[in-house]
């Protein structure tokens, strides 16, 4: 849909509820190569500046590294109508981040969700609110959520799909590529991609040389000495 369709079907939108087109995101070569980069090190490469604050993980993996274009979505706190609206809509290999407010009075998605999700192929849920059910949460269907609260949702709306938001202190948008492991969540905006893609793999020598010097001994003490020195601290 052009931007001119989406903005003549808007006029008949009520206040608070949207659906618009998917954004376009990274490429299924640029999801692949950065499954294998830890989000540590994108942030690194990203200034540290950059992340979500406050989720945790609730599937038992500390070595999962999901990717995969943001579907995003921006929920009254404490109701999921148009979250079950991006299951539908949401392609194989989408992460649906979801601004909640970071309210925990109610769950956003449980269960039931979780199976909707595996049945579409989704990378997983990002979500700053809170789930239930979360002894059905696995590997099969990563989740990063702001807490947990049994008690169920409303479904009255309002709600906007595939806006910019803000998730957990991060700013998203459709199609922005999500990296997350249990340290965390990033998102990318692709035209970024290319120029971090060559940065986290000069970070992923760097790493790999630190490894070996903090085992072996023989890492530099200058590094930090330097640093000490121009602050005006003897050492």
């Amino acid at each position: 849909m052009s931007q001119a369709a989406v903005k003549e079907v808007s006029k008949n939108w009520p206040a608070g509820y949207a659906i618009n087109p998917r954004g376009s995101g990274p490429t299924k070569e640029q999801v692949e190569a950065f499954r294998k980069f830890p989000a540590a090190w994108a942030s690194d490469c990203l200034g540290r500046s950059t992340g979500s604050v406050g989720l945790n993980r609730y599937h038992p993996s500390l070595t999962l590294i999901a990717a995969g274009p943001a579907y995003t979505v921006r929920v009254r706190p404490g109701d999921n109508l148009m979250i079950h609206k991006a299951l539908e809509l949401a392609h194989p290999g989408d992460i649906i981040v979801i601004d909640g407010g970071g309210d925990l009075t109610q769950s956003l998605i449980g269960g039931n969700m979780r199976l909707t999700a595996l049945r579409q192929k989704l990378a997983g849920f990002v979500i700053d609110g809170a789930i239930r059910d979360i002894g059905e949460w696995n590997d099969e269907m990563p989740c990063w959520a702001r807490g947990i609260n049994h008690r169920g949702p409303s479904k009255d709306g309002p709600g906007e799909i595939n806006i910019s938001i803000s998730c957990a202190g991060m700013a998203v948008n459709p199609g922005d590529l999500i990296v997350a492991d249990a340290d965390g969540v990033i998102a990318i905006p692709p035209a970024e991609i290319p120029a971090l893609l060559v940065r986290i793999r000069d970070q992923e020598a760097k790493e790999a040389h630190l490894k070996i010097a903090n085992v072996a001994g023989t890492a530099d003490p200058e590094r930090f000495n330097a640093i000490l020195r121009a602050k005006g601290c003897p050492v």
